[in-house]
């Protein structure tokens, strides 16, 4: 069984940076084993050049993993491939969605999209190093351009290339004039558009993101399209990855807040005495009691305590007795 064979897509965790590090997807990976998580997106001279263990290190438990790249570069490209096979992801995906300045400055993301003939010659390059799936996360436009034709043609070469999975935001990209956060929001979401690229494409592996957080909302988007990709409503809502796991992949004996705090102390104690700041786990359960009893008291706690002096990590065993309150709260008023 080849490797493409055994990820399941069915439901992913978007890259997400400043969000998606090693000790988020640590995290996320104690409410949900189904999931496929990606990491925030490394840019092909950091990967290649920088602190390796730094950048691109994982724990085992966070997979199946796959590693975002970012680049246009084809040798570059290859060279990361390779690496992200031999450290031990399952996949590499290639970033041609993200519109900051930044990153158009450096030449990849979104503004690859107006290169059709490049992105295919890189995605080549990456195929042609590695054994693990070589994927691309794009939109469905950019600035004047949300074109069907457009698009199936992009897509239709990189699967020539070699990208059999694509994931598709049903926004497009405005390169100049919004900001990353205001090209989350503002460009209208189309899903029609991907639908209507997974009927023209039945041999390609599309997945759907944008705009989607609700259970009837996957289970929709599923009956149209492979796969279904979350991005900021987990991170705003960790825990709901319970409710996914329950009801799409069936799973039971799911772990309660309390549980999933439990075991990510652990991984904290360890984590600090290699020198991990304890505010640089912590601040990704900011939203782990979003929506419930005690809420306000979490967060709150959170906010005094997570600067807190490293060497002094049993402070933060406080934590559980809010944890502790909360579970006795929401289990009275359930």
């Amino acid at each position: 069984m080849d490797t493409k064979e055994k990820i399941n897509r069915k439901v992913s965790v978007a890259p997400m940076m400043d969000c998606t590090d090693r000790h988020d997807r640590f995290f996320l990976r104690l409410m949900s084993k189904n999931v496929m998580l990606y990491t925030e997106m490394v840019a092909t001279k950091s990967a290649i050049h920088g602190d390796r263990n730094k950048i691109l290190s994982f724990s085992p438990e966070e997979k199946p993993l796959a590693l975002q790249v970012g680049g246009s570069n084809k040798r570059e490209l290859a060279e990361v491939a390779k690496i992200a096979e031999d450290i031990g992801y399952d996949e590499i995906n290639i970033n041609l969605g993200c519109p900051s300045k930044k990153v158009q400055k450096n030449k990849f993301g979104a503004c690859l999209m107006k290169e059709p003939d490049l992105v295919a010659e890189c995605i080549n390059s990456m195929v042609n190093s590695c054994k693990i799936p070589v994927t691309a996360k794009t939109r469905i436009g950019f600035d004047q351009t949300e074109n069907f034709d457009y698009l199936h043609n992009f897509i239709s070469k990189m699967n020539s290339a070699g990208c059999n999975t694509i994931i598709l935001h049903a926004r497009k990209a405005i390169l100049s004039g919004l900001s990353p956060k205001q090209n989350l929001n503002i460009p209208k979401l189309n899903y029609q558009m991907v639908y209507d690229i997974k009927n023209k494409n039945p041999n390609l592996e599309i997945i759907i993101n944008g705009g989607i957080s609700k259970i009837e909302e996957i289970n929709n988007h599923l009956k149209k399209c492979d796969g279904v990709m979350i991005g900021r409503s987990i991170y705003q809502n960790p825990y709901s990855l319970v409710e996914i796991e329950k009801e799409i992949f069936k799973t039971k004996n799911n772990p309660t807040r309390e549980q999933v705090v439990e075991k990510l102390l652990d991984y904290l104690k360890k984590e600090v005495n290699l020198g991990t700041k304890v505010n640089h786990i912590m601040r990704h359960t900011v939203g782990l009691y979003h929506g419930q009893v005690g809420s306000k008291d979490w967060k709150r706690y959170l906010s005094d305590n997570m600067m807190a002096r490293d060497s002094d990590f049993q402070k933060t065993k406080h934590i559980m007795t809010i944890v502790q309150n909360n579970e006795k709260a929401n289990q009275a008023n359930s």
